[in-house]
């Protein structure tokens, strides 16, 4: 479904709100002495991958609620997100999900991709679960478990992710994995975490000279009395036994409550090992809700930091890998997905404004009060008519959402493939 007409023609429609709100913040800028055009230029370059998993309506362990027009295929599933992209012209690639998608043909899927000016930007492997065809099960473990056939398998899958992406051009690998014990002295805490970092040498060692493996962590599920690799610290030390394509992915959702994200990820930039980020929303745990919806402050203060080290020239971190990782039961899940992308953009853009000298000389001098009200300032400042005009720029929609309710997107999507369909994923 291309739309690049309507949204030109919707956009008129919202064009003179979007000149009142953006001359507003325009004059406040230029008062502060910030160039807009080149916030504005940062924000269009901004790409956030969208997970193939979460096009389809989400569930928990107790219900899933589909609600039509669900994508039955990766062909069709590279259309939502030809969707997402033509409205808010920041949601360029695809994070893959093997095996719920697998390509049968990359070279026509590669020209799919290219039609809708995509690209797949990771491949994610899945050992959490067994699938029908499986040989040997999971269910204690994959890269850390005690059988040797198992790790093999494993070990198998991971690589043959890697080829899947090559076939797609894609250059990282991210790994995540439910290894870990339910009960106490059912796992040899550390014969566990030296099988999983001999499996991963082994991935490593399959791995292209320009790709990356990023290695995610998290504190408990689906075993809740230890995990493998349970903290950023467990996620480091297996990178740095691997070599420096081996880099941590924080899921915002991986943490306990009142984790300080904020510190974490200034460490990992300070060490050069931050890889990317699973954008979602936790009210408790792994809540993969709406990025930005439940604690936004932490939010903007995580951005803060991050395009604190970016701008640094002294911090030797590769460039990240910016995905989406949320799926739930209650939402149009493409709303969803806008909505979280522009939850991240206005983010990002009021991390783009913080007065860097301003807050430094604050911080030397120890004015705690100085320091925290500058961030305050920022974080009160509505950024959405800079990520709009943003859009605007680049050909996407004033008003994504809007657009996307106006053209009754969803009710063709269930004219196309019908209401009772599910697409893969959790």
């Amino acid at each position: 479904m291309f739309i690049t007409d309507k949204i030109q023609e919707l956009n008129e429609k919202s064009a003179t709100s979007h000149a009142f709100h953006f001359e507003h913040i325009s004059q406040l800028l230029t008062r502060r002495g910030i160039d807009i055009q080149s916030i504005i230029d940062k924000i269009i370059a901004f790409q956030i991958a969208i997970p193939s998993w979460a096009l389809g309506t989400g569930g928990t362990r107790f219900g899933r609620f589909p609600g039509g027009g669900e994508p039955r295929s990766l062909e069709e599933k590279i259309e939502d997100v030809g969707l997402l992209h033509q409205l808010n012209r920041s949601s360029g690639s695809i994070s893959l999900h093997i095996p719920w998608d697998i390509p049968k043909d990359p070279t026509a899927l590669k020209s799919h991709l290219q039609a809708y000016g995509l690209a797949i930007d990771s491949v994610n492997s899945n050992t959490f679960q067994d699938q029908p065809d499986q040989t040997l099960s999971y269910k204690f473990g994959s890269l850390c478990h005690t059988d040797a056939g198992v790790r093999q398998q494993a070990i198998d899958h991971n690589i043959a992710c890697i080829e899947h992406g090559k076939a797609l051009d894609s250059r990282v690998l991210t790994v995540w994995l439910a290894d870990g014990s339910n009960f106490p002295g059912q796992q040899h805490f550390r014969r566990a975490w030296q099988r999983t970092a001999d499996s991963l040498s082994e991935i490593y060692r399959a791995l292209p000279q320009d790709w990356a493996m990023l290695i995610e962590y998290k504190p408990y599920e689906p075993n809740f009395y230890s995990m493998v690799v349970p903290d950023w610290g467990t996620s480091y030390t297996l990178c740095a036994s691997l070599g420096t394509k081996a880099q941590v992915l924080v899921d915002l959702g991986h943490h306990l409550p009142n984790t300080n994200i904020e510190q974490i990820v200034a460490r990992l930039m300070h060490f050069g090992r931050l890889g990317g980020f699973h954008f979602n929303g936790s009210m408790y745990g792994d809540d993969d809700l709406t990025t930005g919806s439940i604690k936004p402050y932490q939010f903007f203060l995580i951005f803060n930091e991050l395009v604190d080290a970016m701008t640094d020239p002294a911090v030797k971190n590769p460039p990240l890998a910016w995905m989406i990782d949320a799926s739930h039961n209650t939402k149009d899940p493409l709303e969803d997905l806008l909505q979280s992308v522009q939850n991240i953009l206005t983010t990002y853009a009021k991390a783009l404004l913080v007065d860097r000298a301003t807050l430094g000389d604050a911080q030397q001098n120890n004015d705690a009060l100085a320091a925290e009200e500058l961030l305050r300032d920022i974080f009160a400042t509505d950024t959405r008519a800079l990520v709009a005009e943003a859009a605007r720029q680049s050909g996407g929609a004033i008003d994504p959402i809007g657009v996307y309710r106006n053209l009754k997107i969803r009710e063709k999507l269930i004219e196309k493939r019908g209401k009772k369909n599910i697409a893969t994923g959790l």
